[in-house]
């Protein structure tokens, strides 16, 4: 199986799961929603499912975009985007500022798999913003603790890393090759407070 082939299967793979999942998930939103209606006695743990229904959803979404297929021609609009993102990051200890507006799917997923990336070092909380310039894309993120795995960071850049994936850094890999495979360039500047990604 070539490389190319191998790509596009995991990516066909990952629209699929997600595909698959936000069906029923939808079902029980809407089902929740029916029984609100109903008049029932509402307790705490309407409020626990309801939250996280939603969570999943928009992790789903998110992991649609980051995973799954992204034909060169798909167009992701801005406020899709803005709603994935306001869902995924709402609540959460890292605060996201995105900037740019309607995107190639194929941008956006470089984007979505580079935030994944920036979210490991911020375990602490902190801040990432996204926005273009005549170098390129520049996503930063800055907090006053970040975690720095060095070798991990330098997978992106490199044919192949000599540091094993865990399930949970997964992003990395697939950001690596995508960047290879596409002929593209990517700059990362870390430092003690931030790390800067240029695609």
């Amino acid at each position: 199986m070539t490389e190319t082939l191998r790509e596009d299967l995991t990516a066909l793979v990952g629209s699929r799961i997600c595909h698959d999942l936000i069906s029923p998930l939808g079902a029980i939103g809407n089902g929740l929603e029916l029984l609100q209606l109903s008049g029932l006695p509402q307790g705490p743990e309407w409020a626990l499912i309801a939250e996280s229904v939603e969570n999943a959803s928009a992790r789903i979404r998110f992991f649609r975009i980051a995973y799954g297929a992204a034909d060169s021609a798909s167009v992701v609009r801005g406020a899709e985007l803005r709603a994935v993102l306001r869902a995924m990051f709402h609540g959460g200890r890292v605060r996201l500022d995105w900037l740019p507006d309607d995107q190639p799917r194929a941008e956006a997923k470089l984007a979505f798999l580079v935030l994944q990336c920036l979210e490991t070092a911020l375990p602490y909380g902190g801040r990432i913003t996204v926005e273009d310039g005549h170098k390129g894309r520049r996503i930063r993120a800055e907090a006053e603790r970040i975690v720095l795995d060095e070798p991990l960071w330098a997978r992106l850049s490199e044919r192949s890393g000599t540091t094993p994936l865990r399930p949970a850094q997964v992003q990395f890999g697939l950001l690596g090759d995508l960047i290879r495979s596409s002929h593209r360039r990517i700059s990362v500047e870390l430092a003690a407070s931030s790390i800067t990604v240029t695609i």
